[in-house]
């Protein structure tokens, strides 16, 4: 279990947690959600014990094994398995010493501990790992020098996933992963026996992989069940219900104060007015409501071009002598959204550049429109802003004959307000940053929007302003994004990049979920160990009570979480939030506090029926 108590931390005199706590009982796979600039990070650092609070305290249980991917995979000589494999320190270390063992108490020690941690199966499973985050089995077998960074922190995730910590902390895990390495994540996370922590924005992961979230707003930490959509409700049913509150409240206030300030001169009504007086004072404002709302996006609207505005016949592309892409057949009009899907090294970036006329044909032809204006967001254009100069400075560079006023406008309009505006990009967030690289990318009202990775940085209620400005924008949109759920309400075609041809996917993006995971194995299973001859059925033997008992336990522990299940189910219905029901949202919280508690002292006999059993 961890156990936040009360805590508090500035950093460099901002308070980003104000008396803060949150218990998250083990095996709990928890999603931590809030603002860009909240904290949550931070939260990661003091849970690792990096940084030290300045009051509270943060407890987790003696010997717990913390994991996390704290940087990439050195630029080294050995293998992506041998390294992933080498994550593993017990097993490393056990393997050495039995190298070199000699007493044969020691040897079988270590033996007996080697098949305890199924040992035999590891290099099965750091395998199924790395292929499930796109490493096939040739590369597997490369050293990691030969691969960029952005693949080496794959092999570092990989790494962390298969020594399987006790507690497992990722930190925007998804923002490194192409979408079929995304969807992958996905299902071994739902999956992991032990307790998991996730910082992400990304809902789709935060929706099909974690029980719980954990807001944290206003410098308090606010734990929900359920997963990220029934988050969303619950919280807008609190926030409906303490607008309604305050609503209630001001009245009131306001016809107190109304009493008080006709009749506190009147001897007659003097005593009643310094009553109701004192009541105002006793009586705790509700505070105001903070909403989460973010500055859009604003995409300038080009003219209408005839159709289509790209045209590919019998078109190849690559590098060098290699071909990429082969034969592309393909046709773009303005008012297309595709998504590009298909692993990173198919060649998606290839095809972004083919299109963008950052790359030429090898052959056969690509037509363009003549007035055709392409805009071009990738994700290392980022990277490449200038540190030293302020989003100002980077527009006039564009537009040197603009006035200052005119160009606040257009980065107000791009959702940079007045406090970036002259701020170097050095100090900037990682979403102003991506804000301001697209507003770059889009200054000449583009036809068509290349898109590679554009949420990376953004927050999800500023992924949420990225999908209506792309909605409203009257032109075409290419698309690659690890986040499906952006694709899903972007997307109106499915491109699929694969083995060197580019064609439509006709299936949605759960069909291509199933076959990605089919194709990548799921997720990862122990590799089974293999089956024993059945045996007769053993004669009762002393502890068959103590037996019968821990079975009772087992079955009511389960019973329990099935009507937790049930309730969140009915917590999670939208109907009950949207016609203001609060008195039966009240009454199934109730419910579920009531069901949690008999859960904890029924997981407590469990497990004494279980420590009983053990000592015979």
């Amino acid at each position: 279990m961890l156990a936040i108590n009360n805590i508090t931390f500035r950093l460099e005199g901002r308070v980003l947690l104000d008396n803060a706590s949150a218990t998250i009982p083990s095996g709990h796979k928890v999603g931590i959600v809030g603002r860009n600039g909240t904290g949550k990070t931070t939260l990661f650092r003091l849970i690792r014990g990096e940084w030290t609070l300045d009051d509270g305290t943060i407890k987790i249980p003696r010997g717990t094994r913390i994991g996390g991917v704290a940087q990439e995979a050195p630029a080294s000589d050995t293998s992506l398995i041998d390294t992933v494999l080498q994550a593993d320190t017990e097993r490393d270390a056990l393997l050495a010493e039995s190298e070199t063992a000699t007493d044969p108490s020691r040897i079988a020690e270590i033996h007996a501990r080697l098949a305890d941690i199924d040992s035999h199966s590891a290099e099965a499973r750091a395998a199924a790992i790395l292929n499930g985050l796109g490493f096939d089995a040739t590369a597997q077998a490369r050293p990691c020098k030969d691969f960029s960074g952005g693949w080496r922190m794959r092999v570092a995730l990989a790494a962390v996933l298969f020594s399987k910590p006790d507690f497992l902390l990722l930190d925007e895990p998804t923002n490194y992963l192409d979408l079929e390495g995304a969807i992958w994540l996905e299902t071994y996370l739902a999956r992991y026996p032990y307790t998991v922590l996730i910082v992400s924005h990304d809902k789709d992961l935060l929706n099909r992989s974690v029980n719980a979230i954990l807001h944290l707003d206003q410098q308090k930490l606010t734990l929900y069940q359920g997963n990220y959509d029934n988050f969303e409700n619950q919280r807008r049913a609190k926030l409906e219900q303490q607008m309604a509150m305050k609503k209630k409240q001001d009245r009131e206030r306001a016809h107190m104060q109304s009493f008080v300030d006709r009749f506190r001169a009147k001897a007659s009504k003097a005593k009643q007015a310094q009553s109701r007086l004192k009541a105002l004072e006793r009586m705790k404002p509700i505070a105001e409501i903070v909403g989460d709302s973010v500055a859009g996006f604003n995409f300038p609207e080009p003219e209408e071009l005839s159709p289509p505005i790209v045209r590919m016949d019998g078109a190849s592309a690559g590098y060098g002598d290699t071909v990429v892409l082969r034969n592309l057949d393909l046709r773009i009009d303005q008012d297309d959204r595709i998504a590009l899907l298909g692993a990173n090294g198919q060649g998606k970036s290839t095809l972004a550049k083919l299109i963008s006329g950052r790359l030429q044909t090898k052959s056969g032809q690509m037509h363009t429109s003549n007035k055709l204006r392409i805009g071009y967001f990738a994700q290392h254009q980022v990277d490449e802003l200038y540190l030293d100069e302020t989003p100002i400075q980077h527009l006039m560079r564009e537009r040197p004959t603009e006035t200052p006023a005119r160009i606040r406008a257009r980065l107000a309009a791009g959702g940079l307000g007045p406090e970036a505006h002259e701020t170097v990009v050095a100090r900037l967030s990682g979403g102003q940053k991506a804000r301001l690289s697209m507003l770059l990318a889009t200054l000449d009202a583009p036809h068509l929007i290349i898109l590679d990775e554009p949420t990376n940085h953004l927050d999800i209620q500023s992924r949420e302003a990225l999908v209506q400005a792309l909605t409203a924008y009257n032109g075409a949109v290419i698309l690659v994004s690890h986040d499906s759920s952006l694709v899903e309400l972007v997307a109106d075609r499915l491109w699929l990049v694969k083995d060197g041809a580019v064609k439509p996917y006709h299936d949605d993006m759960d069909a291509y979920r199933r076959m990605l995971l089919s194709e990548r194995g799921g997720a990862v299973k122990d590799v089974a160990k293999k089956p024993k001859p059945a045996k007769p059925a053993p004669r009762p033997k002393p502890g068959a009570g103590l037996r019968a008992e821990v079975a009772k336990c087992e079955a009511r522990v389960a019973k329990l979480e099935e009507m937790r299940d049930n309730i969140d189910r009915r917590l999670g219905n939208k109907a009950l939030y949207e016609r203001g029901d609060f008195e039966e949202i009240e009454k199934w919280t109730k419910k579920r506090k009531e069901v949690m508690a008999g859960l904890e002292r029924a997981e407590s006999l469990w497990l004494k029926a279980l420590e009983r059993l053990e000592r015979g």
